[in-house]
């Protein structure tokens, strides 16, 4: 869509032409976010999330960020598969993953990638929400004992 009134822009050449996107410069507060699974995340896992989201901000979509004490230990971005960016965020991060939360800068169109991160171990996950499986995808979360966050809105960067 158009930019809004006095919205900053971001370029970035490609081949062809150019490519315009808005900069995505809105901050979400956590009292705008909504906890949409049985499990709550804990005060450290909260700091954890918030932190993990602005990582996301600033990776290239597909973003998955997968931090723990407060530093990103896995990354996965730039893939055309949410699931495979998970996959890549997991093996970079290896053993880290036990106990990391996780962020997504988009919706998870499947459960695949939670039933994945909860697997090695990812105790907390946020994402915008907002997919048609949204209900599969946090019943999968329930069902492996995971906080997940809802921000609803995204971030994406080409």
């Amino acid at each position: 869509g158009r930019p809004r009134a006095g919205g900053a822009l971001e370029t970035k050449m490609v081949e062809g032409g150019l490519l315009l996107q808005e900069q995505d410069l809105k901050y979400v507060d956590r009292t705008e976010m909504k906890v949409v699974t049985r499990k709550r995340p804990t005060r450290k896992q909260w700091e954890n999330l918030l932190f993990a989201w602005k990582v996301a901000k600033h990776v290239k979509s597909n973003a998955i960020v997968l931090v723990r004490n407060l530093a990103s230990v896995g990354i996965g971005a730039g893939q055309m598969s949410r699931v495979d960016a998970v996959d890549i965020a997991l093996a970079k991060a290896g053993k880290r993953s036990t106990g990391s939360v996780m962020a997504s800068d988009a919706f998870f169109p499947f459960p695949d990638g939670v039933e994945r991160a909860a697997d090695a171990g990812v105790l907390a996950i946020i994402q915008p929400g907002g997919s048609v499986k949204d209900a599969e995808v946090i019943k999968a979360a329930d069902d492996h004992g995971v906080a997940m966050v809802f921000t609803g809105r995204r971030h994406f960067r080409h």
